[in-house]
């Protein structure tokens, strides 16, 4: 199939391009050899006088012949030849009046005439040429009619000789004076700080390696979630190294035109090469790690086979001092790559998201940063800070920051812990509204039961292990309960908790987590009946069956047969074990909510009232209840270990 591509491609092909010059030629001879058809020599008078044509009925005997010439044109032309007279008499007129002459001149007075043929107008062509038609004339108007012929034809050249739009990229030159930052600035990370050493160490003492053999370019490939550092340590690579780095984005390459990313990764590398020793850096490259044959057209990899060329094979020696440095967010280890691909680096470099100490380096090092008199460091406890932030990578600790400073400014308030976990909040969470909900009252109360009904669930394995309320408050990943609405979520309420940073959950762990997403629409169930349950738990309910998903169909978790079911065709047999372990655990869940029907209610008031519980403020409350209850209220105690025999949890060594 034809494509431009191809077409570009030929037109590189000295052959063909002398083949086309001859052809060029060749039609310029024959046209300028044509034969001229001779012209007649009569002197001709151009006029626009109609009087000429109107007289024309009065000097009928003296008229030899009468043409009209194009008189479909806007301008036709009346060639009048008189008898005994040589020259030619040719009067242009308007198109519109040329129908008049015609009608009442000419047919009236039954005067004889003609249109002018091509063989006549071809020897006569000074009858169609205006008394103004100079050379330099008939250019100006051949360009006025052909201006835009003539703009369409030079960006056609243009293209074929620079290629389309977008198949470049723009590419940052940055020299080491302009980079900033230096390794100090990574915080925490010591072992990508060794990696990025070793790496130092393999690129300055080259010699060195090839000694044992190891004469590969020293290609790097970092991999990571996004904003961890990825595109901050190549530029502090290229300054420590004292050599320019030329950035550009990996997705920017494909333009959408066939050949668009090989031409554009081809620059990059002459662009490095003309600079001798040189970083190429090419973030956001996750897609040219994707396994290649996947598409039906054969140009789909084009731009990988490229970059692998580049990367490794038959190189000039002015490519010794390239490096190339791609990052993306993914890695072999969580998604299908090229193995092709992945062989062309000889450094891998897998950054993580920081640890709970790292966390707290990193916003003690960002809010060290503010001017004094910014940060209340008395009352900054920066380890509860690092403790709800799990997870969070630093580009987006950073911005937790920045919204505290936005939020201080704001307030005229210092920050602080309080101001900080706001900050979080509207970082993660987004914009939360109490108008929506205001006048819904029993739409506020059935969101305040559900959230309960989360938490409750949440700290229900501790009670019945006999903790004390204390005990139960430090183990609580609790941070608050909110009936505030969330545009950013599409829910009308939530329940905030801190995150773990060990994702190495167990089988009574994942347990106890679906329970916790079946208590919110277990506490419907309580209050409104089985019927009364609302549209507010999809999204648990879609959690605790991917949740659910995992255990039964591929941890085979419930069975000895350690096996993935659900890479087999027959799903059924999965299915029913994951709704009969789903019908146990939300059996459990409902039973155990019971207990806690009266605490909730009290709750719930108070969470009407307030809209927003904190998490000292929640364990207050219940501890308030526990003191009333042992000085004679008559309100039911909180769970204990006593009734455990009774509710004791599911066995997670049950088969389903």
């Amino acid at each position: 199939m034809f494509t431009l591509h191809k077409l570009q491609s030929a037109l590189r092909n000295n052959y063909i391009r002398a083949a086309l010059l001859a052809v060029t030629v060749t039609l310029v001879i024959v046209l300028g050899l044509r034969a001229e058809v001779p012209q007649d020599g009569s002197p001709v008078l151009h006029t626009q006088d109609i009087a000429q044509i109107t007289a024309l009925p009065a000097q009928r005997a003296q008229l030899e012949y009468l043409l009209v010439a194009a008189p479909q044109s806007d301008a036709p032309r009346y060639i009048i030849k008189m008898k005994n007279d040589a020259k030619l008499v040719v009067v242009k007129v308007p198109g519109t009046t040329h129908l008049s002459l015609e009608r009442e001149v000419l047919l009236r007075n039954n005067i004889p005439y003609a249109i002018a043929r091509e063989d006549y107008l071809a020897s006569h062509k000074a009858v169609m040429r205006d008394e103004d038609d100079s050379k330099l004339g008939r250019v100006g108007a051949f360009l006025g009619r052909h201006v835009v012929d003539i703009l369409l034809l030079v960006v056609a050249l243009f293209l074929l000789r620079h290629a389309l739009p977008g198949m470049g990229t723009n590419a940052n030159v940055m020299t080491p004076d302009q980079l900033g930052g230096s390794m100090d600035d990574l915080i925490g990370m010591e072992d990508i700080k060794q990696e990025v050493l070793h790496l130092e160490d393999m690129i300055r003492n080259r010699a060195l390696y090839k000694e044992h053999d190891i004469d590969k370019p020293f290609n790097v490939m970092l991999t990571g979630p996004a904003g961890t550092g990825k595109t901050k340590l190549a530029g502090y690579l290229a300054k420590r190294l004292d050599i320019p780095l030329i950035q550009a984005s990996a997705s920017a390459l494909e333009s959408g035109y066939v050949g668009g990313g090989s031409k554009a990764l081809h620059a990059l590398h002459r662009k490095a090469c003309a600079r001798g020793k040189c970083i190429i850096f090419l973030d956001e490259a996750q897609g040219l790690f994707m396994p290649r044959g996947r598409g039906e057209k054969k140009w789909e990899d084009d731009t990988a086979n490229t970059l692998l060329g580049l990367l490794d094979g038959v190189r000039s020696d002015k490519a010794d001092g390239v490096i190339w440095v791609v990052a993306s967010n993914f890695d072999d280890a969580s998604s299908r790559m090229d193995e092709a691909m992945l062989r062309r680096f000889s450094v891998k470099i897998n950054f993580r998201l920081p640890n709970k100490a790292e966390r707290r380096e990193l916003l003690h090092s960002f809010l060290a940063r503010k001017a004094e008199g910014c940060v209340d460091w008395e009352d900054l406890q920066l380890d509860h800070v690092a403790e709800i932030t799990a997870n969070l990578s630093p580009a987006v600790l950073q911005t937790v920051v920045e919204r505290a400073s936005m939020l201080s400014i704001q307030e005229n308030k210092i920050i602080n812990t309080e101001l900080m976990f706001r900050a979080f909040e509207r970082a993660t969470i987004g914009l939360t509204d109490r108008a929506t909900t205001a006048e819904k009252t029993r739409q506020r109360e059935r969101v305040a039961l559900h959230e309960l009904g989360h938490f409750f669930m949440q700290i229900d394995p501790w009670l019945r292990e006999g903790l004390s309320l204390a005990e139960v408050k430090e183990r609580s990943p609790l941070l608050k309960i909110s009936t505030e609405s969330v545009s950013k979520l599409g829910a009308l309420g939530y329940v905030l908790s801190a995150s773990d940073d060990v994702a190495l959950k167990t089988l009574e762990e994942l347990e106890r987590d679906v329970i916790q997403l079946y208590g919110g629409v277990a506490a419907e169930e309580l209050f409104y009946g089985a019927r009364g349950i609302s549209v507010g738990s999809q999204n648990d309910i879609e959690k605790a069956t991917s949740m659910l998903d995992l255990m039964v169909n591929k941890l085979s978790m419930y069975s000895r047969s350690k096996i993935d079911l659900s890479q087999f065709k027959n799903k059924e047999g999965g299915l029913d074990q994951v709704q009969a372990k789903a019908d146990e655990l939300y059996s459990y869940t409902l039973t155990a909510i019971a207990d806690y029907r009266e605490p909730m209610t009290e709750l719930k008031d108070v969470l009407m009232e307030q809209y927003v519980l904190s998490k000292d403020a929640i364990f207050a409350l219940l501890e308030d209840k526990l003191t009333l209850s042992s000085a004679g209220s008559p309100s039911a105690n909180l769970p204990s270990a006593g009734g455990a025999a009774r509710l004791a949890p599911p066995d997670c060594a049950a088969g389903a």
